[in-house]
């Protein structure tokens, strides 16, 4: 086929790709990242673009991940209708005659396709679990009540407290495939429980994707979360994975601006100040005003956080998704910040008797040491920053206690970086932050 017979779509993916500068290679690596993938084969994926950019084949299962990747929609950079109201065929013309299920195969081949990539590179636990969950999914072809759904959101939030993010990741995206394979057959009437069903999952995917590093692919993974509980109907789900979504950003995933402007809109769909979920963002706003120096102003959402004693939402929806050590959390992080050392060190001890999960111990324990370095005591506090990270296991890497040494770092004056004691926490933040994410 010559250049004056390729179809308008093939010219514009290959002229938007070398506009950039990107090599196949990298255009693999941003469609992965367009699609939420954290692993995957990259030079496969080149193959493909290759193939696709000679107009041989049309991209329909990437069109999106095309469309993010280039910052624009479906419709502008194909031509065509979103392949999600229409089928779109090898040449890159539309089949009037498509239905709403070929949308949900397309989805269920493109969620398929991402496991597939990732077993391309040995991503998925080598115990095999996955794979076998695959062949179950399969094979089943029973669907599973709403309260079975919710049995298995709450297994998932607790294995995301315990267990290696990369395992996390692995089964909720099995489940994840079945909760689609489910939706597209529901009645009117199930379409609202299993919708809150793939928000919670989602957003709990997306919590994984942050412990993991891979803040784009979790920031798509907010937004998915964001329109599956809207779909739901549910204004309590709704704020539960908006607030979830602001308080991840605080851990290098956003700037700080961003998470409060996130927290603001939150709170636009209650405006009740009486309500568990304005307190619920107070607690996040805190932290975000303490990053910022604002202290004060940070103090006054803290109480807002902690004296709260109203209706209780949290338990309807995933009851472990939230403890009242959390509160403790709250206020270790705030006046750590603030240079408080006493009621910092009673915040902390407070939380750790009620025995958290590691990422939570851990994080509140640096709480300690970047409390030292606000009072003066750079070397003592980067020196107990260092033991801390030092002591992780491997499995307990996480972005998220990477973040909050780092938050360290940042209170350091810049005059002051050079010290000793600080390179060694720089390297102990580097040999501890999570690896799980390269696409190379």
């Amino acid at each position: 086929m010559s250049d004056q017979q390729l179809p308008k779509w093939a010219v514009r993916i290959w002229a938007e790709r070398e506009r950039r500068g990107w090599t196949k290679h990298e255009m693999a690596r941003q469609l992965m990242r367009g699609a939420g993938l954290s692993y995957g084969n990259v030079v496969n994926l080149a193959r493909q673009i290759y193939d696709w950019e000679k107009g041989k084949h049309f991209p329909r299962d990437w069109a999106r991940a095309y469309a993010t990747a280039f910052d624009t929609t479906v419709e502008k950079l194909f031509g065509v209708p979103d392949p999600t109201q229409r089928a779109v065929d090898l040449a890159g013309t539309v089949e009037d005659s498509a239905t709403s299920d070929d949308w949900y195969d397309m989805e269920r081949r493109r969620l398929l396709e991402l496991l597939v990539l990732s077993l391309g590179t040995g991503a998925l636990a080598s115990s095999g679990e996955p794979i076998r969950q695959l062949l179950d999914l399969t094979l089943a072809s029973e669907d599973r009540s709403t309260e079975d759904w919710e049995l298995a959101c709450v297994d998932h939030m607790h294995a995301l407290q315990r267990q290696p993010p990369v395992q996390v990741r692995d089964g909720l995206l099995i489940d994840l495939l079945a909760i689609q394979r489910q939706l597209k057959n529901a009645d009117a009437k199930n379409i609202p429980g299993l919708s809150r069903v793939a928000a919670a999952q989602s957003f709990i995917l997306a919590n994984t994707l942050t412990r993991l590093g891979d803040h784009s692919a979790a920031i798509h993974w907010w937004r998915t979360a964001k329109a599956a509980s809207d779909a739901s109907g549910d204004l309590h789900v709704r704020l539960m994975v908006r607030s979830e979504e602001a308080g991840c950003g605080l851990y290098g995933q956003r700037d700080v601006s961003t998470v409060l402007a996130l927290v603001d809109k939150a709170r636009e769909l209650r405006r009740d100040k009486s309500s568990f979920w304005y307190a619920d963002l107070a607690g996040t706003r805190a932290k975000a005003l303490t990053l910022l120096g604002r202290h004060d102003e940070a103090k006054r959402e803290l109480a807002t956080f902690v004296d709260y004693d109203g209706e209780d939402w949290r338990a309807r929806i995933i009851p472990t998704r939230w403890s009242f050590g959390q509160r403790h959390f709250a206020e270790s992080w705030v006046y750590a910040g603030a240079g408080d050392e006493t009621k910092a060190d009673e915040a902390r001890g407070r939380l750790l008797a009620h025995k958290p999960n590691y990422q939570h111990a851990t994080n509140t324990r640096l709480h300690e040491a970047v409390c030292t370095v606000v009072n003066g005591g750079i070397d003592q506090g980067a020196r107990q920053a260092t033991a801390i990270l030092d002591a992780l296991p491997t499995t307990h890497h996480s972005a998220m206690i990477t973040e909050t040494g780092k938050i360290l770092l940042r209170m350091v004056p810049l005059d002051q970086q050079h010290r000793l004691a600080v390179q060694d926490l720089r390297a102990a933040l580097a040999a501890t932050a999570p690896h799980a994410t390269s696409l190379h």
